[in-house]
């Protein structure tokens, strides 16, 4: 790579264990604390379980049960409200239930509500908070409930939720239908980065960074930016403008790599790696801080119970 300054590493340090080992859980901050929804525990069973960490006693705590089982879910902090939605789980049948189920928990309350329904089901997509609307992208395609990841070509449909309406709306296709993506948000536009999708020559981990513009509701992408390495599962998050990118699955791996973007140089440059390879991990960014909650470990089926952070 080529980079023009001297390269700040940062530094991952490991937390305060999980009680409960778990991938695909959803994440998002709130007046200070982290909080955590639902996830796949151990033997591929979802969990409704809430949990809380504190970092001023830097501890883990229970809270009210999601009132619905489910993994694959995303979740944006809204005021004093955290939505949780999509999701899914798998049935005692082996077949996979998406679900289309949006719940909103109330910190201050501790309770849950029933928020408006999206449109169609989103298991394991991204999502984005911009403006006042919260837009979900892509995720499991809903008829690839039978075969499973390794032949589901991806779901291309994203909507938002325009939360002075409190409805959901359909917005512009995604132009590479993908599952276990991220997105982040800056200058004002959604970046859609990596995931993955069946295509007729195999399975594709994709490179692939789309950029979605609110105010012309299209999708675009540069040939020069693409991610670091092919990546499902990945994390992602934006910190002093830089993007940073860590983890994900590709090539029969499981990553520790991190990355950050630096738009200065428009380059990548290598930082301090993951303390273990990590993929299908929930984020959240809290006092200037990235932190990781749960995951797969690097054989890529057993949920973990890891909780890292990272100071740039």
């Amino acid at each position: 790579m080529n980079n023009t300054k001297p390269i700040n590493p940062g530094e991952w340090t490991i937390q305060s264990s999980l009680e409960i080992a778990r991938s695909h859980p959803s994440v998002a901050t709130y007046d200070g604390k982290i909080y955590a929804f639902g996830g796949g525990g151990p033997s591929f069973k979802s969990l409704n379980s809430a949990i809380c960490f504190d970092p001023k006693t830097a501890q883990w705590t229970p809270r009210q049960d999601m009132p619905t089982l489910r993994s694959g879910t995303v979740a944006a902090a809204v005021g004093d409200k955290i939505y949780v939605m999509g999701g899914g789980f798998r049935q005692e049948d082996g077949m996979f239930r998406f679900l289309t189920t949006v719940e909103i928990y109330h910190p201050d309350s501790d309770s849950w509500e029933r928020g408006p329904d999206l449109l169609m089901p989103h298991d394991y997509p991204a999502v984005a908070k911009l403006g006042n609307s919260i837009y979900v992208i892509g995720g499991h395609h809903p008829d690839a409930t039978k075969g499973g990841p390794k032949t589901d070509p991806g779901f291309n449909f994203c909507e938002r939720l325009d939360l002075e309406k409190g409805a959901w709306e359909e917005i512009a296709p995604l132009p590479t239908p993908r599952f276990a993506l991220s997105a982040i948000t800056q200058d004002n536009k959604i970046l859609a980065m990596g995931g993955v999708a069946f295509r007729p020559e195999g399975f594709n981990n994709f490179t692939t960074i789309e950029v979605y513009d609110p105010e012309t509701n299209s999708w675009y992408s540069e040939e020069e930016f693409k991610l670091p390495w092919p990546a499902a599962g990945l994390g992602s998050a934006i910190l002093n403008n830089d993007i940073y990118v860590f983890g994900g699955y590709s090539d029969e791996n499981i990553h520790n790599r991190t990355a950050r973007f630096d738009p200065s140089t428009k380059s990548w440059q290598q930082v301090a790696p993951l303390p273990s390879p990590v993929c299908a991990m929930g984020v959240t960014i809290h006092d200037n801080a990235i932190y990781i909650v749960g995951g797969w470990a690097d054989d890529g089926r057993t949920p973990i119970d890891v909780f890292y952070r990272y100071t740039p």
